[in-house]
């Protein structure tokens, strides 16, 4: 199999159809396309046609795609499984899969909880508890056996209005990295915790105008997220927070 280096990475994109995982994926293909160097990126999502249709953007001589399609809270740890048995290893994890159902603390049902803890929790931590261990299990490159990123939330460290089952498994998030990083520094690992402020995605659905201009887009937050990956294999990143320049909505 081809030797990978920190400029041949392989790269696992959860939440790649849209929003900020697509733009990660967008802004690394430019990355390797203005340098030359190969990269090969695992794409994974709910919908396959948003997946087919970013490889279609992204394939070129020095980017590879692949793609998965399918719900990670069925099988969280399918991603890991066919990115590995397509090249063996896995440099890079970047989770920007998640839900959430904003509505008032009384109004939460108990499918409201299930269904937000199901993706953000419980796929979660099977999702990078099978990513470590291939890291772990894998020879190191430049000092490092790999690099996970997690897109967590502001909401994760501050509390909001409408979002009692987010803030949850937000707090949860981020309780579950701090860990890892305990194991990371042993081990070779870098984990890195992204907590974005206001960023217009699909989740938002239709916003005024006026309150979408005061927000981020998922490039701005995608950009230091691939930045991070490129830090000296002597350093780790550890917490990125972005939030619009003007403050929180």
């Amino acid at each position: 199999m081809k030797e990978t280096t920190k400029q041949d990475m392989v790269v696992l994109i959860t939440g790649a159809g849209k929003g900020i995982g697509r733009a990660v994926a967008e802004t690394l293909a430019r990355r390797a396309e203005a340098a030359g160097s190969s990269l090969s990126l695992y794409l994974a999502a709910r919908t396959r046609s948003d997946l087919e249709s970013l490889k279609a953007q992204l394939d070129s001589s020095v980017v590879r795609c692949d793609l998965i399609a399918g719900d990670l809270a069925e099988a969280p740890t399918e991603p890991v499984e066919a990115c590995l048995a397509r090249y063996g290893r896995i440099d890079a994890l970047i989770h920007c899969a998640g839900v959430g159902r904003f509505k008032d603390f009384l109004e939460q049902t108990p499918e409201d909880l299930e269904f937000t803890i199901k993706i953000n929790v419980t796929a979660t931590f099977l999702l990078l508890q099978r990513a470590y261990a291939v890291m772990r299990a894998q020879s190191p490159r430049e000092g490092m056996r790999g690099q996970i990123q997690v897109v967590t939330s502001i909401a994760a460290e501050q509390p909001f209005p409408q979002s009692s089952t987010y803030c949850l498994s937000k707090y949860a998030q981020r309780g579950l990295l701090e860990v890892m990083k305990l194991y990371g520094r042993q081990d070779g690992i870098r984990i890195l915790e992204v907590k974005p402020g206001a960023v217009y995605t699909p989740m938002w659905g239709q916003l005024p105008a006026e309150q979408v201009e005061k927000m981020m887009i998922a490039e701005d937050v995608a950009q230091p997220m691939v930045d991070a990956l490129y830090v000296s294999s002597r350093a780790s990143l550890e917490g990125l927070t972005i939030r619009p320049l003007h403050g929180d909505l």
